[in-house]
């Protein structure tokens, strides 16, 4: 535990608590809307904030906050009104917002693509008091926004048309949601990296449904595996000095393989008790499954 009489790794453990439970939090949504590869773009917008960061003397985590969310509202607007041109217009913005950080980090007084390295793949010595921060106050807002309105974006994300009959603002909620997950991507780039974020807010969600199919479990057991790993990442990276994100990514996708392992015997048996449960002449298959609500999907 020598680690933690240095400041640097305080910070670095603190970080990676919030990325690991904020990541999963926001990723369950994106998984439930089939949108799994969002952060990863909006993780190439960012590098742009990045850049102006750089550019203008200003913060890079809130810059890169502000730009990834105008990247985030950019992509929902293609997506509504995109039709057969909507991936053309996300590609350009994906691969326009990575240009404009490799140009604006040159145009930095002393600025080199060497700067955008920590930002790329995470970097533990460079996060700084004024980043842990920005994480907090960022990371407060993913968690009041996942959980506080957990009910509301589960059926937004289930199902848009019958939540647009139950009277919910369809389009604000998918809005919120894109912002939403901006901004974790901003939470997590000094811990995982831009170009890693993606894997965090999805793979944990994939590992969880191994066990579960209750989005209140997957949620908890989510945000469970995300903490679990970014703390294992970050104390294998100090003592192995390896990169930090590419060492959380591979501790998920461990974590994802083991659970799918053990996903498959635990099905066995539960469909042989449910087997052994049913009447005589009575085929498991012709079982009336049990109705739930959205909010009981939802855990509440």
């Amino acid at each position: 535990m020598d680690f933690l009489n240095y400041a640097f790794m305080q910070r670095a453990l603190l970080a990676a608590v919030l990325v690991g439970i904020t990541a999963p939090a926001v990723g369950i949504y994106l998984v439930q809307r089939r949108q799994a590869l969002m952060g990863d773009g909006i993780g190439h917008v960012a590098m742009t904030g990045v850049g102006l960061g750089f550019l203008l003397s200003t913060s890079p985590v809130w810059m890169a906050t502000a730009v990834s969310v105008v990247g985030s509202v950019l992509m929902e607007l293609i997506r509504w009104y995109g039709r057969t041109r909507g991936d053309i217009a996300l590609a350009m913005l994906f691969y326009g917002g990575m240009a404009g950080g490799v140009m604006f980090i040159n145009l930095a007084p002393g600025g080199s693509n060497a700067n955008l390295t920590s930002y790329l793949f995470g970097s533990l010595s460079t996060v700084s008091q004024s980043d842990v921060l920005a994480i907090c106050l960022l990371a407060a807002f993913v968690v009041l926004v996942t959980l506080g309105l957990r009910r509301q974006l589960f059926a937004v994300s289930q199902d848009e048309e019958f939540a647009r009959v139950t009277g919910l603002p369809v389009r604000a909620l998918n809005l919120l949601t894109a912002i939403t997950a901006a901004v974790t991507v901003t939470v997590a780039m000094r811990v995982v990296g831009l170009l890693l974020v993606s894997a965090l807010m999805v793979v944990p969600v994939a590992a969880a449904q191994q066990l579960s199919r209750s989005f209140a479990a997957t949620f908890a057991i989510a945000v469970a595996i995300g903490v679990s790993v970014t703390i294992g990442g970050t104390i294998t990276s100090y003592y192995q000095d390896v990169p930090p994100g590419a060492t959380i990514v591979l501790l998920t996708i461990a974590a994802f393989v083991v659970l799918t392992a053990l996903a498959a015997p635990l099905a066995r048996r539960r469909a042989r008790a449910l087997a052994a449960a049913q009447p005589a002449g009575d085929p498991a298959e012709c079982a009336i499954p049990a109705t739930r609500g959205v909010a009981d999907e939802a855990g509440v």
